[in-house]
């Protein structure tokens, strides 16, 4: 942030000592101050300065160094991170604040980058035919990966030793998790699995129920060999607890527990019991856990849960949409998840327009989705580091202009994945402008065909998540559950490659802060950040890594040394 004040008096024609290059950087001219530019002060020291001097005078006099030590600290913080965005100038006739810039990357500046680089954008267009879409990813390893789950799933116990029950939090692929973890706690304790209760969230607040979003029915088919799964505890047991599910004893489980947690807190109640219940169930299971375990993860992913079938009829529809309408890049297209939507904006602490109405808009929608956290004593919103640090969500135009500069022209299709886009008509005309061809669930089906999502944020996620599925590209701007088990899906369908964009977000904001940025070398950092993508596309999962998202090597098997498939074109 930015350096502590200055205070100095006296006349305005002597000139200060020089100053550190740090503080140096961005400092503006003050007006009326003399040649040079420069800041300038009273050789006399001022008041502040000496007041300053005492205390430190006070301080070291009394060997208070440990004392000391916080206050330096702070302010060393505070200049780094600039939490002053001004300077203070006393020049005796008159007092005055000269705004200072923010460290590189630290504020919203890419509407002027854009500015300036939309005219070459639209002459690159119209000079060239050449669309990154055309030759993005073509195999160039010859190992290949395939799907091979069967081989590692255990088989379903004769005798149940109770009934799980679980209930899943959050939006459609929180839920997907907490539902294919319960899959395996299920398959570890040999117990059978009640069809999860879905919790109805307070940022989410859709009330769809688990078969309103996934065939309940398929689900039991394809775990049926392996885990039991009932959609309703049986009459003796509800008896037993007054049909009140609520009764049921509700276990406190620490996140991301081990098997051996599973077998010997868990299995005894179960036991003991007949039936237990954890709610909320979300992040219960370690990541690494025996291959058999892993493999009912696999099982619960990628075959077990598929949508219902209202969902599947019209993603199905919109898919070959897509496809029809990006018949000049040969039914290929890109699909992007943009979260800016008004909560996202809001939770990420970041600034855009940076004005007093931007600001309380976001203060309540923090207080109304979160309830205070945000004002907790010693909490400090910092939008500057946050951005600097990559975690601003990418707003649409920063999207458009990656892409550009990537290579996908103004005639490739984009997907837009989307909740509701915070201020929409202002923030997703530029998108627009870039790529005229862009669809979003609204456009691409009828509002007959919407009526009947409408109001249930996770099958509208639902939708969304299947276009991106068969996308050529898919694009991450924020992080979060959707991309994550979507890049895992992709990797499972696609050879092990994810064929996904993950920006580098804390490179992106240093670019978009230069207005004066050349075209040329903009489109290279773009390429750039494409390559590496595209060269860690295929990845295998670390130990502390998640399977749904690298899949491999646990639910899929390496082909031996098969050659790639050529592009015709």
């Amino acid at each position: 942030m930015h350096g502590p004040s200055r205070l100095g008096n006296g006349n305005g024609n002597a000139r200060s000592p020089p100053s550190s290059p740090r503080l140096r950087h961005g400092r503006g001219k003050t007006p009326g101050a003399g040649g040079g530019g420069g800041f300038y002060r009273s050789e006399k020291q001022g008041l502040g300065e000496r007041l300053v001097f005492l205390l430190f005078s006070i301080v070291f006099r009394r060997k208070g160094v440990l004392l000391l030590a916080p206050l330096l600290y702070i302010a060393g913080m505070l200049l780094f991170m600039g939490s002053f965005g001004f300077t203070v100038l006393d020049l005796g006739h008159r007092v005055e604040i000269v705004y200072r810039r923010g460290p590189p990357g630290s504020v919203y500046r890419s509407p002027k980058v854009f500015k300036r680089l939309w005219p070459n954008m639209e002459a690159d267009a119209n000079g060239s035919s050449h669309n990154a879409l055309m030759k993005t990813w073509n195999p160039r390893v010859k190992s290949t990966w395939k799907p091979c789950i069967s081989t590692n799933v255990s088989a379903a116990g004769t005798n149940s030793n109770g009934f799980f029950i679980i209930e899943a939090n959050g939006g459609l692929n929180q839920q997907r998790l907490s539902i294919c973890d319960a899959v395996a706690v299920a398959g570890l304790l040999n117990a059978t699995l009640v069809i999860p209760i879905f919790h109805l969230n307070s940022v989410w607040r859709d009330s769809s129920k688990f078969g309103d979003i996934f065939d309940e029915d398929f689900f039991i088919y394809a775990l049926s060999k392996n885990v039991n799964v009932v959609k309703e505890l049986p009459k003796d047991i509800l008896e037993r607890y007054n049909y009140n599910i609520s009764s049921i004893v509700n276990l406190r489980l620490k996140a991301w527990s081990s098997p051996a947690y599973y077998l010997q807190k868990v299995l005894p109640q179960l036991l003991r019991l007949g039936a237990v219940r954890v709610a909320p169930f979300s992040n219960r299971l370690a990541h690494a856990v025996p291959a058999h375990i892993q493999g009912l993860r696999c099982l619960a992913n990628f075959e077990a849960l598929r949508f219902a079938e209202p969902i599947r009829l019209l993603a199905d529809k919109m898919v070959n949409r897509m496809v029809t309408k990006s018949v000049q890049s040969g039914g290929k297209y890109v699909s992007v998840h943009l979260r800016f939507e008004l909560d996202m904006v809001a939770f990420s602490c970041c600034e855009y327009d940076f004005g007093e109405a931007e600001k309380l808009e976001m203060d309540l929608a923090r207080e109304r989705g979160w309830k205070g956290k945000f004002r907790r004593r010693g909490r400090v919103i910092r939008p500057g580091a946050n951005r600097i640090d990559g975690k601003c969500p990418l707003t649409p135009l920063e999207v458009g202009m990656m892409l550009r500069g990537m290579g996908f022209n103004n005639s490739t299709l984009v997907y837009v994945a989307a909740g509701n886009i915070y201020k929409v008509d202002k923030y997703m005309a530029p998108l627009r402008q870039m790529f005229p061809l862009l669809q979003t669930k609204d456009t691409l089906a009828t509002p007959e065909e919407l009526a009947p999502f409408k109001g249930h944020s996770s099958r509208l996620a639902a939708l969304d998540y299947t276009v991106c599925l068969y996308s050529e590209v898919f694009v991450s701007t924020q992080g979060g559950n959707f991309p994550h088990f979507l890049i895992g899906h992709r990797r499972y369908l696609y050879k092990g490659h994810a064929e996904t964009i993950k920006p580098d977000k804390r490179k992106l904001v240093q670019l978009f802060d230069r207005p004066s940025i050349r075209w040329d070398y903009f489109k290279k950092q773009m390429q750039d950040i494409l390559r590496h993508n595209d060269a860690k596309g295929v990845e295998l999962r670390k130990p502390a890594a998640s399977l749904y998202t690298f899949p491999m090597p646990d639910c899929m098997c390496k082909e031996s040394d098969s050659e790639p498939e050529t592009d015709p074109a």
